[in-house]
């Protein structure tokens, strides 16, 4: 043994060649925390004062080789200065630099993941032999951040600027034989044989048979463009990363500037012009809204990986009552996840409905090449549509998902139970209806919760389980165990109108309601959020929603919260639905739709629209975009601080995540608590003292105050 630590160690194998093997003790995966980093340095001081040394095999011990920095330590980075976060990065670079100069070859076998930190070490290696099982990749982009240990300096000199730029601007992972094409990795295995193709490499290297040297003065010098080729590739490049990207993301453009400026550089100077990079996006608020992000993601995975540790038998056979547009998609999405689903409807008309939804959405995969008609064959196979209970006995879980009306509901949920096991699920796919309401027609009401899907199902990661009153923790477990086995992201939560999303969500319709009372032009609005990050804005989504559906809702959420959700006036939303106008399913809503040439609906202004809201507005007045933003967003700022008040959502991650999931809160900034505390509780006190005219949802909530006192933050 020449070096050992809990995080890797170094041994001599026979013929002169040394392994170096990672291997974080008490962790499931390698990843570059500081205890690893410093085991590195330790090691490779090691192998310096080891003699006899011909090459060296990088390898892991795990069944991934290492995922990258442990995103844990980053947070603290945040409020750091640019002098050290630089010095964070330095430790690493220091590190693989060395390795690089190593004065004999080196291969990497990589097996499993090697991401971020993980492909950076691997290209400071000579060679690189790759799983055909694995995949690699530089994510740092989706954090908002760039590589920091010589991803931007390396890459780009061994695979070319513009496959080099494409793969850090997009984040993407890469398979093996993409990655055998770019020229990133000299050799692809399986599983079985890497270790034996890097060793072979490796031994190639040693006896003169291939040239590494070469290799290491193309990392280690500037970029072979003269100046004229560099203007026009940077130029070109990074107008299309810009354009994909979008201004609210600054990493990707980030990439291009810092590759660009460190063209005519060696090692030593990119890498610093890197880790200034790295160091000037770690200071931004995206920076730190993405990565909160992504810890929250980890949290709310580790949660509902809990809830199935808990639930009483694998979900292995499903039903879904209503054969639909969402029933349909349920099927499909339960079908394509490994999990052979019952479709029951009334009528063989909703069957085949259903049925064309779900053929629709596979024919679209295999179209596009990912998936074979075998394959399709096989999903479809596994929807068995039905207008009677036979087999329902057998499933683990229902779920219920007719129209969405109380009497028609308790009716079909009443009759399913009496087809069921006294041991199955019965899930509500109620977007708005009470679950201990609903309960009340059960003989089993413990066995019963709410599992609320996001239109369209195969497209909206998440689904709000809701526990109603009488709510078993085994219903809740072995429903999230079904989220789970879906693919879909689950949020645990209590029962209240509205639930966790459309509670927060109409508040925020209520705030444009208002706005366009007051005289704003709904055209205008819109832009202004979608500006600001919104996918689309208020009017475009109601039309998208259904107008009719936004209407229904509006009234059930003003019954449950008459204080501050019951509104005084005509809105524009129920003019547009009293005159027919019920959005994009009859083509006509605030905007009118017409299908393009690809036959989706284009959103065009409609004069009608305007006229038919001009007897309820206010005269046409011109607001402040800031005052805008404020009327939109604080109304679901307060509501949402309600729901973790009154513990109807367990943490702030889960909140805002509902939201990035549920309705696509712009993940750049973080969620609409993140966002809180980006701007600060006494900026949101100060636009709450302004709008407090407009009622009780723009008040400040009891705990927002006492957070205000005490100069509190919800993460």
């Amino acid at each position: 043994m020449i070096y050992q630590s809990d995080a890797l160690t170094v041994t001599r194998l026979e013929g002169d060649i040394a392994e170096l093997n990672f291997d974080l003790q008490g962790e499931s995966v390698n990843k570059f925390d500081s205890a690893t980093v410093t085991s590195l340095t330790a090691a490779l001081d090691a192998l310096e004062a080891e003699s006899g040394i011909k090459g060296l095999l990088i390898s892991s011990g795990k069944g991934v080789f290492i995922v990258g920095a442990d995103i844990t330590e980053f947070t603290a980075l945040f409020d750091s200065t640019i002098e050290e976060i630089t010095s964070f990065t330095a430790a690493n670079n220091t590190n693989f630099n060395r390795l690089q100069n190593l004065p004999y070859p080196s291969c990497v076998a990589i097996n499993g993941f090697a991401m971020g930190g993980g492909l950076e070490i691997s290209l400071a290696c000579d060679f690189r032999v790759m799983s055909t099982a694995a995949k690699i990749g530089l994510p740092e982009t989706k954090l908002g951040l760039l590589p920091g240990w010589g991803g931007t300096v390396r890459l780009p000199r061994i695979i070319g600027v513009d496959e080099a730029v494409m793969w850090i601007a997009t984040g993407k992972d890469q398979s093996a034989a993409a990655a055998l094409k770019a020229g990133a990795v000299d050799a692809a295995a399986t599983p079985d044989q890497l270790r034996e193709v890097a060793i072979t490499t490796l031994q190639g290297a040693m006896d003169g048979k291939l040239d590494y040297q070469s290799r290491r003065e193309a990392k280690s010098s500037p970029l072979p463009l003269n100046d004229t080729e560099a203007m026009m590739a940077f130029f070109t490049i990074k107008s299309m990363v810009a354009q994909q990207a979008g201004k609210h993301y600054p990493a990707p453009v980030k990439v291009v500037d810092v590759i660009e400026k460190a063209r005519g550089m060696g090692l030593e100077g990119a890498l610093e012009v890197e880790a200034e990079g790295f160091a000037e996006l770690a200071t931004t608020d995206v920076a730190t809204a993405l990565v909160g992000v992504f810890l929250s993601d980890q949290l709310l995975s580790k949660k509902a990986r809990g809830w199935e540790k808990k639930a009483d038998k694998k979900i292995e056979r499903a039903a879904v009552l209503g054969a639909g547009i969402m029933g349909g998609g349920i099927a499909y999405q339960s079908s394509l996840k490994g999990v052979p689903i019952k479709m029951k409807d009334i009528n063989q008309a909703g069957l085949d409905l259903g049925m064309s939804e779900a053929g629709k959405l596979l024919t679209k995969r295999v179209s596009r090449g990912r998936m074979t008609p075998e394959k399709m064959g096989q999903i479809l196979s596994g929807i068995d549509p039905t207008l009677g209970y036979e087999g329902f006995e057998d499933v683990d879980i229902v779920v219920e998902a007719v129209v969405e009306n109380p009497k028609v509901k308790l009716a079909v949920l009443a009759e399913t139970e009496k087809h069921i096991g006294e041991d199955t699920v019965l899930a509500s796919n109620t977007s708005t209806i009470s679950i201990t309401h609903l309960a009340e027609a059960l003989q089993r009401p413990e066995n019963f919760c709410g599992m609320h899907f996001f239109n369209p199902v195969h497209a909206m990661p998440l689904v709000e389980v809701i526990r109603g009153a009488k709510t078993s923790d085994n219903a809740i477990a072995r429903t999230v165990a079904y989220a789970n086995r879906m693919g879909k992201k689950a949020v645990v939560v209590n029962d209240c109108p509205g639930f966790l999303v459309n509670r927060v969500l109409f508040p925020y319709f209520d705030g444009f309601s208002k706005l366009l009372r007051d005289g704003a032009d709904f055209q205008v609005v819109d832009k202004v959020m979608e500006r600001w990050g919104w996918p689309m804005g208020p009017a475009y989504l109601l039309d998208v929603v259904g107008i009719d559906t936004g209407v229904h809702a509006g009234q059930v959420m003003a019954e449950g919260f008459p204080d501050r959700m019951t509104l005084d006036f005509k809105t524009a939303t129920e003019v547009m639905f009293e005159n027919g106008r019920f959005g994009q399913k009859n083509g006509k809503g605030f905007y009118e739709y017409i299908p393009d040439k690809r036959g989706k609906p284009k959103k065009t202004a409609s004069e009608e629209a305007y006229k038919l809201i001009e007897p309820i507005m206010s005269e046409r007045t011109e607001f402040e975009h800031d005052d805008i933003l404020a009327r939109m967003m604080l109304p679901m700022v307060t509501e949402l601080a309600r729901c973790l008040e009154e513990g109807i959502v367990g943490s702030s991650a889960e909140a805002d995540l509902a939201l990035l999931f549920g309705i696509g809160f712009p993940p750049f900034r973080g969620g609409v608590l993140r966002w809180v505390d980006t701007v600060g509780m006494p900026h949101i006190a100060e636009i709450s003292a302004k709008f407090a005219h407009l009622g009780k949802s723009y008040e400040l909530t009891e705990g927002m105050q006492a957070m205000l006192d005490a100069g509190a933050t919800y993460y």
